[in-house]
């Protein structure tokens, strides 16, 4: 196991490498830069877009800017945001958390309700619950981010009972701190129902199947034969074998923390590094775009090694020789 997660990490190196590299050429590709709109703006000199053209390092060509931008990653220097003008690791960092906030409560959501409700689904194949469940799971699975976002919104207009959009109130530096807990939760509820809950309904479709296929295996017959009673049978054997393949979900899951809910961040409000990244590339900000999509591939690679790594915890049958 650990010669396996030391090959996985050193092949990192050059699958980051060609992950920024494209990265870095589409992005160049594109039309314009972050001072195209500087240009029409009548008042700004020509002399002074050339300045800062110069100082931004963007009169070079792409290869030298790429490689300066490598040299300073490697003193874990991810640049300088032309649009807000800060460091690139400050901007970035200052979001993260806000992020992660939301993305491990949505991730708790969907984890708690979908796991659950796939084994009584699939305990009760083609009941009226069963059948009211799947619909809402197409429903869900149907419904885009953004949409169900504004429903939310609308909701929570109509009816005052939550925030809407963003992630404190106005007031929020005068709350004590258990205060500012509250506030934060209290706007959190829109955007981590609709991840959660939209999340949950294509995982509760994956568990009833995984589980109904489980429950049809000869093993499963020959506890049952043997007199088992049937709440052993479905939880200490069906549902430890079903849930396996999840796992390699929840790796994807995790390494979709940092960048994952960059619609409904847009949407609500929220800052954190989904809306960043969009609009560092609507802005042409070139090394808050390259930052975030390095932290977002770091985070997703090792998000994978990590379901490895759980399913071979969990099931004694996978060797990683």
């Amino acid at each position: 196991m650990i010669r396996y997660i030391a090959v996985r990490l050193i092949n990192l190196i050059p699958l980051l490498l060609g992950i920024t590299l494209v990265s870095f050429i589409v992005i160049h590709l594109s039309p314009g830069d972050f001072l195209a709109e500087m240009r029409l703006n009548p008042v700004v000199s020509s002399e002074t877009i050339e300045s800062m053209r110069r100082n931004f390092g963007l009169d070079q060509p792409m290869y030298i800017q790429y490689l300066k931008w490598l040299r300073a990653i490697l003193r874990l220097d991810f640049g300088y945001s032309f649009a807000y003008h800060v460091p690139v690791t400050w901007l970035i960092g200052s979001r993260l958390v806000n992020t992660l906030i939301l993305n491990v409560a949505a991730l708790l959501i969907t984890w708690t309700v979908a796991i659950p409700i796939g084994i009584y689904a699939a305990t009760r194949q083609y009941s009226t619950g069963d059948t009211a469940l799947s619909m809402a799971a197409y429903l869900g699975i149907s419904t885009p981010t953004f949409f169900s976002g504004l429903l939310l919104l609308l909701f929570a207009f109509k009816t005052r009972l939550l925030p809407i959009g963003g992630m404190t109130s106005l007031d929020y530096e005068f709350f004590p701190w258990y205060g500012k807990m509250l506030d934060v939760g209290h706007h959190l509820v829109i955007p981590a129902v609709v991840l959660g809950f939209l999340g949950s309904a294509g995982l509760m479709r994956q568990m009833r199947g995984n589980l109904l296929e489980i429950l049809r295996q000869d093993y499963i017959r020959t506890a049952r034969a043997k007199g088992l009673a049937e709440r052993p049978v479905i939880y200490k054997h069906a549902v430890r074998n079903a849930i396996n393949p999840l796992i390699t979900i929840f790796g994807f899951e995790i390494g979709g923390l940092l960048s994952g809910a960059a619609i409904i961040e847009i949407v609500t409000g929220w800052p954190g590094v989904g809306r960043l990244i969009f609009e560092a590339i609507t802005q042409k900000d070139l090394y808050v775009v390259m930052g975030s999509l390095l932290i977002g591939s770091v985070t997703l690679v090792l998000g994978n090694l990590i379901a490895d790594i759980l399913l071979a915890v969990v099931d004694p049958r996978i060797r990683y020789d």
